[in-house]
């Protein structure tokens, strides 16, 4: 079946528009933190409350089975109003920690009608070159994951607020674009019934089980490292002593790796999804061990470069997990397994920001970043190791 040439494209910018929600927070953090008299520890905190609330957004969304029994794209379009109209409350007078705290939770909560939604949407047209699809459609949400960074980068251009305000608007934006231009696609099976059995069946299957726990190591790193990018290069800003502009090269590292979410997808088609993603895993667990070396190396580009490779590699594999994951998955289930492994991964997340913020306050922050490379190594376990049916 000929799918619209413009189908890919619009899912695309519709996801980049509403992912930018994800790290407003994060790209403004300094300017909540005076604002509202916050703590150091609000980064980690802000950070995990969105990820807690995209936890319980799609615990929420594959109990009922929502992405499987009505229209995505709908979905889609009320999840980016709504999402975006959280986002919009971080600007209000007199904010403190705990409401920051329940605009960040509810804001992710929706986050989880806009990712896991849209991969589902795209699998729904896309059944062949799936993984290529998704590159693309990862890409997007990297780089609009990234792109808040890029505004502050230009914070004497644009106040903090008027960030979280385009950021806002960009949202809405896609979520109009997803609703007018995407219909459900020609592979859509929507299922009938609710069915809260569907949230654990979707397991029983033994590759299905292996693409899911890959995805959960790569999880325990992926957004750890993003959050605390912007920490890092301060780290070592301050270690050496030299001017970094750190909102830049925030948005640089992280918003590369879109490029190679769509490289990786390319690649897959030749080496296969299953082998294309296990190289970046373990490329990215090499960058985890080796980096309290490349802190102690006083040479600014060679430290920017070493995080410009683990930028790429850390995020190159998403795509490719989810693919795998889609294609074992049932496919009147498919919305709903998509989600739940949204769902631990995203849980997964929690902990290691946690983990990685408790050890910066007790130990040298160089070596901080050895533990995320626990996570690869589950995860290469997980896709050769011996599978129990």
């Amino acid at each position: 079946m000929q799918v619209s040439k413009r189908i890919l494209p619009f899912i695309v910018i519709a996801q980049f528009c509403c992912t930018s929600l994800w790290f407003a927070g994060n790209a403004v953090m300094n300017d909540l933190v005076t604002t509202f008299a916050l703590d150091k520890n609000a980064l980690g905190n802000l950070t995990s409350a969105v990820q807690f609330g995209f936890i319980s957004g799609t615990l929420v969304f594959a109990l009922f089975t929502i992405a499987d029994r009505f229209s995505p794209s709908k979905v889609f379009f009320a999840c980016a109003i709504i999402g975006a109209s959280f986002n919009l409350g971080t600007m209000l007078e007199g904010n403190t920690l705990v409401s920051l705290l329940g605009l960040r939770f509810m804001t992710g909560f929706f986050l989880a009608g806009i990712y896991p939604v849209g991969m589902k949407i795209a699998a729904d047209y896309f059944e062949k070159g799936l993984g290529k699809s998704l590159g693309f459609l990862v890409g997007a949400l990297v780089v609009g994951t990234a792109f808040p960074h890029l505004l502050k980068g230009y914070s004497s251009i644009l106040p903090w607020r008027q960030i979280i305000m385009i950021t806002s608007i960009l949202a809405t934006l896609g979520g109009i674009m997803m609703l007018l231009g995407v219909p459900d696609g020609p592979f859509r099976k929507p299922s009938q019934k609710l069915d809260f059995k569907a949230l654990f069946k979707v397991f029983e299957k033994p590759d299905f089980r292996s693409a899911a726990f890959g995805y959960f190591g790569h999880m325990w790193e992926l957004y750890s490292f993003w959050a605390f990018v912007p920490v890092m290069i301060l780290t070592y800003a301050e270690l050496h002593q030299v001017q970094l502009n750190i909102p830049i090269w925030s948005f640089t590292i992280i918003g590369l790796g879109g490029l190679a979410c769509v490289i990786g997808g390319y690649i897959s088609q030749s080496f296969g999804t299953k082998k294309t993603a296990a190289i970046a895993l373990l490329c990215s667990g090499i960058c985890c061990l080796v980096s309290p070396l490349i802190f102690q190396i006083n040479t600014p580009f060679i430290f920017i470069g070493f995080l410009l490779f683990w930028g790429l590699v850390v995020i190159a594999d998403s795509p490719l997990f989810s693919t795998l994951v889609a294609q074992n998955a049932p496919v009147e289930s498919k919305g709903t397994a998509l989600t739940i492994v949204n769902c631990i991964g995203f849980a997964i997340t929690i902990a290691s920001i946690q983990v990685i913020t408790m050890m910066l306050n007790s130990m040298n922050p160089k070596n901080v970043y050895l533990v995320l490379a626990i996570g690869p190594m589950i995860g290469l376990i997980a896709l050769f190791g011996k599978k129990k049916t």
